[in-house]
């Protein structure tokens, strides 16, 4: 499946879409994080939650559920949540 990564991902990729294979959000990681070492541990914590400054979009859908399955022609975007003042 395709899955849309943020400018900060790119050091790990060097692009900003790229395709990965996973049956939950948390396999796509494990995937990606294969295809591209240590990407994942910038989306994941060590209690295999979301970071907090990360978001997660299925089809459109924000998703915090890392258990959430997926299928193969399912649309990932990996957000870089900002913040500031």
């Amino acid at each position: 499946m395709k899955v849309l990564l943020p400018g900060a991902l790119h050091s790990y990729t060097g692009a900003n879409l790229v395709e990965a294979q996973g049956d939950t959000l948390l396999a796509l990681f494990a995937d990606l994080d294969r295809r591209y070492p240590g990407l994942r541990f910038r989306v994941v914590d060590e209690q295999q939650q979301l970071r907090p400054h990360m978001r997660v979009f299925v089809n459109g859908l924000c998703v915090r559920d890392l258990g959430r399955a997926l299928q193969p022609d399912d649309d990932i975007a990996v957000v870089l949540a900002l913040s500031g003042g």
